[in-house]
């Protein structure tokens, strides 16, 4: 996949915006960066859009700044002109799909037939914007088009939200979503970039769907070990399981029999997507010893841990199932 599209992937998230004054451009890309998201598509709707996607582009090159709504060839060559790293087209006219092609610029046409993805897989394209999502049938119908196409993955856009994002993102299909809930017209004309920033965060949190999948505590050996788990369950009733080298009080504390990372023990965070979650803490500058990592069948990273530990706790990542 190309290169763009497979940081776009790890993103997940990619801010649609209609905007009416460039000068508003600068301190919007802040303001998502600042909320976890380093990419933004600004639409051809307006005069405007050309003139931002030049000022993010020549003032924040860490920012993946696309345009969008584009319509003819004319429009992709202006947007190539201003900096912009990918094409989105709201249908597929093959006319803009082969100038992207032939120009090497990622173009996600929109997509919602199966005659649309056909046209989209003999200009070997991998990813389409699927639109109006909701409007066009959801997620559901995005998993009935990826039986004939197992090939092609999707950026759905319309109608996506904080409520619905972690929905979609939970099908392997799903390459990023596209959306403006966490930058709102209203707050950018405003100017109420704090706002959007909390957003975005909102929206990050979200998507990785990061919680407690339980805290490993180091006993030493086994006989220890049983001695807490039938203290634990003595006091709160939580059920013992004996695992290999662990005893579980419930769900959410482990009792480690053996040797373990971390000097006290272990807490263990789930996520939905451990690439994306990856992603975005080592943007964060998170680093991660991935000497010890798991991996799942297909070869990707299923649970890594931190270098560094919290308080003598270890702290590893787990991609819930």
């Amino acid at each position: 996949m190309n290169s763009i599209l497979e940081e776009m992937g790890k993103i997940g998230i990619v801010p649609v915006i209609k905007i009416d004054d460039a000068e508003k451009a600068l301190p919007l890309a802040k303001a998502l960066l600042a909320g976890g998201i380093p990419c933004v598509e600004f639409t051809f709707r307006t005069a405007q859009g050309e003139a931002a996607i030049r000022n993010i582009s020549r003032a924040m090159p860490e920012v993946l700044v696309g345009a969008g709504t584009v319509l003819t060839c004319d429009q992709v060559e202006r947007a190539i002109d201003a900096g912009a790293k990918f094409i989105v087209t709201p249908g597929f006219n093959p006319k803009v799909v082969a100038h992207c092609v032939k120009k090497g610029i990622p173009v996600t046409p929109g997509c919602s037939t199966p005659s649309d993805i056909e046209q989209a897989i003999e200009f070997g394209l991998e990813v389409v914007k699927f639109f109006p999502a909701e409007q066009g049938g959801g997620l559901e119908y995005i998993k009935a088009l990826s039986g004939p196409y197992p090939s092609i993955k999707y950026v759905p856009s319309g109608g996506i939200n904080a409520g619905n994002i972690a929905k979609y993102m939970s099908f392997d299909k799903i390459l990023a979503c596209g959306g403006s809930w966490m930058a709102p017209a209203e707050l950018i004309n405003a100017g109420e970039f704090e706002k959007i920033t909390t957003l975005s965060q909102e929206a990050v949190l979200n998507l990785l769907g990061l919680g407690l999948a339980h805290v490993g505590i180091n006993a030493g050996d086994g006989q220890a070990a049983m001695r807490a788990g039938k203290l634990i369950n003595t006091l709160f009733g939580f059920a013992l399981r004996d695992v290999n080298n662990s005893i579980y009080a419930g769900d959410t504390i482990e009792l480690v029999k053996t040797t373990a990372p971390g000097l006290h023990g272990h807490i263990a965070v789930w996520t939905n997507s451990i690439k994306r979650a990856l992603a975005h803490l080592e943007r964060n500058g998170i680093a991660f010893d991935y000497s010890n990592a798991k991996k799942d069948p297909s070869g990707n990273v299923s649970e890594v841990y931190l270098k560094d530990e919290i308080l003598g706790f270890a702290v590893h990542l787990v991609q819930r199932k």
